[in-house]
């Protein structure tokens, strides 16, 4: 690689972790091509990206990002999987790719500047879609307004019905 093609890719890297949400590392040794294409395929449409850098091109791009705590799991052949949406979403596809193919294993990746370790990338992946979260919120949001309208109508409608029995007792008296 000629110096060119270094700082090429050094600044490509750059311009993905600095529009990236969540980071992880992967490794994907021996996968085949077409594995490797319906892995990158599911990733795009989770809003994410897999790349495969030489570790001291990514450690330099690392530097004055917001996910230089990656540069110590940086060893032996390694994958960058960039979320750029929704981190749940692209993490759960990533973790499922794992757990079917024995030769994808999941190292580490960096969220809000967190390092986060295996174990807390697949309970990340268990966490609902954000849509469902966002429903859930809004839900229990909603709630209170609910309640206090039925609260609020409760006594007009006990009226209305004691009116009603009221009323169907004197049609059959009659």
């Amino acid at each position: 690689m000629t110096r060119e093609e270094k700082a090429a890719a050094i600044s490509s890297l750059q311009q993905q972790f600095s529009r990236a949400t969540m980071t992880l590392v992967a490794t994907t040794q021996g996968l085949n091509v077409a594995a490797m294409q319906k892995f990158r395929r599911e990733l795009r449409q989770a809003g994410g990206e897999y790349k495969v850098s030489k570790n001291t091109l990514t450690r330099r791009a690392l530097k004055e990002s917001a996910f230089d705590r990656l540069e110590g799991v940086l060893a032996g052949p390694t994958g960058l999987v960039f979320a750029y949406g929704d981190p749940v979403a692209v993490t759960k596809v990533l973790v499922k790719f794992a757990e079917d193919n024995e030769k994808v294993s999941v190292k580490a990746g960096v969220l809000d500047r967190k390092l986060l370790q295996e174990s807390e990338i697949k309970a990340l992946a268990k966490l609902p879609s954000r849509e469902v979260l966002l429903a859930m919120l809004l839900g229990l949001l909603q709630a209170p307004a609910t309640q206090l309208l039925r609260t609020m109508q409760e006594p007009g409608a006990r009226l209305v019905r004691l009116l009603d029995a009221i009323r169907a007792r004197a049609e059959k008296s009659e």
